[in-house]
């Protein structure tokens, strides 16, 4: 399958997996009171763009090189390379976004705060590991099945 193929449906797997798994993680962590309310629409800066679609947005940036590199991932149970490509995005947020953002590092090491990034983006991942094989056309999910036999 042509590269630049993985590289849309990977894209199109990850904003699927942040309005479902996502924000299904948040929202069940909203209902113990630990966040806000699920599909936040508060403006972010620096254009105003409700967060909902920043996290699609950036979500959805991760999912490319994870489309990518399903080729490579062909003997790693999909959710398992989902939960991976989740730890690493928490790992990212923490030591390179936080920092970018004027934030503390690593959510100040709160480890209630830490368990939270490492909850959802956890179960984006799997989400994204378990919906990108589905978006593939029939062919590519047959030969990706036999692989991982």
């Amino acid at each position: 399958m042509p590269a630049l193929v993985r590289a849309s449906l990977g894209f199109l797997a990850a904003v699927l997996a942040v309005l479902t798994f996502h924000q299904g993680m948040w929202g069940l962590l909203h209902v113990i009171g630990w966040m806000p309310p699920p599909f936040p629409t508060n403006p972010m800066p620096p254009y105003g763009v409700p967060l909902i679609a920043s996290l699609c947005f950036w979500g959805g940036l991760y999912g490319i090189p994870y489309g990518l590199a399903l080729p490579r991932l062909r003997r790693m149970p999909g959710w398992l390379s989902g939960l991976l490509l989740g730890l690493v995005a928490a790992l990212v947020g923490w030591f390179v976004v936080a920092p970018l953002k004027g934030q503390p590092v690593a959510a100040g090491f709160n480890p209630v705060r830490m368990l939270i990034s490492v909850l959802i983006n956890g179960a984006w991942g799997i989400g994204v590991g378990i919906i990108l094989p589905m978006l593939l056309p029939r062919a590519a999910q047959s030969q990706l099945a036999s692989l991982r036999r």
